[in-house]
């Protein structure tokens, strides 16, 4: 219908004419009250941001001489982020001469991932940056959620 015929007809029932796509051929308009489409519309993005979780990155970070047992207890707090919904990023720091041995932070890394494989899966896997290794891991997707 004309646009002129369009606006009377709303003016008519006490509505707006609304634009609803203005790249269709012809663009196409509706009539409605527009405060309460507004209303309607924030209402829905509040509720589906209610709903989504953020997702957090928690950093852990080690040294290539770090002992087992503080390994362990680092794995024990990575799969409680995991559990939770978090993301876990892994750091070996080397300092000085230990940047020669770049295979013992690979090996603590693989440690790490096979000790969280129950609730964690590779999202990047152990790569070189300057003078850190890093590791990320992201909970699986069918995992459970506190």
């Amino acid at each position: 219908m004309p646009t002129t015929q369009a606006v009377e007809a709303a003016r008519s029932q006490g509505l707006d004419l609304i634009e609803v796509a203005p790249n269709a051929d012809p663009p196409v308009c509706r009539i409605m009250d527009h405060g309460k489409f507004r209303y309607d519309a924030q209402k829905k993005a509040k509720e589906a941001k209610k709903k989504s979780k953020q997702m957090d990155v928690k950093s852990i970070r080690v040294r290539p001489n770090t002992d087992r047992h503080d390994i362990e207890f680092k794995m024990r707090n990575a799969n409680k982020f995991l559990k939770k919904g978090d993301m876990v990023k892994f750091n070996v720091i080397f300092r000085g001469p230990e940047l020669r041995h770049k295979q013992i932070a690979v090996a603590q890394l693989q440690n790490f991932i096979e000790g969280c494989s129950e609730f964690g899966e590779v999202e990047q896997p152990p790569q070189m940056d300057g003078r850190r290794m890093t590791m990320v891991l992201r909970p699986k997707s069918g995992g459970q959620r506190e």
